[in-house]
């Protein structure tokens, strides 16, 4: 397991920034194992996402007492998710977007299962998509 890629993807899915495409491209290009590697940013970043729903699960309050920007981005999410419901999750993939959905997901409280499922579903087909075209 690439325990970088994977931190990496993890970090950059969360509501801090990162940029794991770059790291996973860089990997690839060095040769690494290009099903290995889109495993391990797979797992990290839908991990990241786990975490950034949770903190929309269980910390409801505090996420709308957050920043304007950060409120603006979640309502926008918001918008996001009522009209496209939870296949909007696919595209937690996104930048700006990505996030905040995956917070409103929390919020919203939509079943664990079916966030994972969508959640990783979009991610594994982006990261699977980059390594296609190295």
């Amino acid at each position: 397991m690439d325990w970088t890629l994977f931190g990496s993807a993890l970090l950059s899915s969360t509501l801090l920034p990162g940029g794991s495409e770059a790291l996973l491209l860089y990997r690839l290009h060095q040769g690494a194992d290009p099903l290995a590697s889109v495993a391990a940013a797979t797992a990290g970043n839908v991990l990241g996402s786990l975490i950034t729903y949770g903190m929309g699960r269980f910390g409801r309050r505090a996420v709308q007492q957050h920043s304007e920007k950060a409120e603006q981005h979640v309502a926008r999410a918001g918008r996001w998710f009522a009209r496209f419901g939870r296949p909007a999750l696919l595209l937690a993939w996104l930048p700006v977007i990505g996030d905040p959905l995956c917070l409103v997901a929390g919020v919203l409280r939509v079943s664990v299962a079916s966030f994972l499922l969508l959640v990783t579903a979009g991610k594994l087909a982006r990261y699977a998509a980059l390594a296609w075209l190295m």
